[in-house]
């Protein structure tokens, strides 16, 4: 199974300050939001705020295990609901724009089990994909948004 490793880092290239923060997360309904992300995935409040001049609240969040990077849920103010449907797995790529987050875990079929138990959809179970060595598996959130797990193969 082929893996692979990132090139050297560039720290002299034009663009070099640029660091991951977070991913943005629009939902309905942020007090929802914040109870699914917190009492189902056990997601950690960072801070909280309200935006006036958007008319919604906010906040960042971490994973359970992580302060790498963090999600920013913002909730309120009516907003479209997205064009992907999550229930058709190959149909979510019929759309530009961001897709999903990626998380690794160590056995992405007990955290599938897990999450199965808890009531999270599974858009797609696990499956291998052998040019990267990995194992994947796709959830989603009541909204809609999608989350990628992986498993890193020997």
């Amino acid at each position: 199974m082929a893996a692979f490793s990132l090139p050297p880092r560039t720290p002299d290239a034009r663009y070099a300050e640029l660091t991951h923060s977070h991913i943005c997360i629009r939902v309905p309904d942020y007090a929802a939001a914040k109870d699914w992300y917190t009492s189902v995935l056990k997601f950690r409040v960072v801070h909280e705020w309200p935006e006036p001049m958007l008319k919604v609240d906010m906040g960042y969040f971490a994973a359970p295990n992580d302060d790498r990077a963090l999600f920013e849920i913002v909730g309120g103010n009516d907003p479209a609901p997205s064009p992907r449907a999550s229930e058709d797995f190959p149909g979510t790529f019929a759309h530009q724009g961001f897709h999903h987050a990626c998380f690794t875990v160590p056995d992405i079929e007990a955290t599938v089990a897990r999450l199965e138990e808890d009531g999270v959809t599974i858009v797609a179970p696990p499956f291998v994909v052998e040019v990267i060595g990995r194992k994947i598996a796709f959830f989603a959130d009541p909204w809609g948004n999608l989350f990628e797990m992986e498993e890193v193969l020997d």
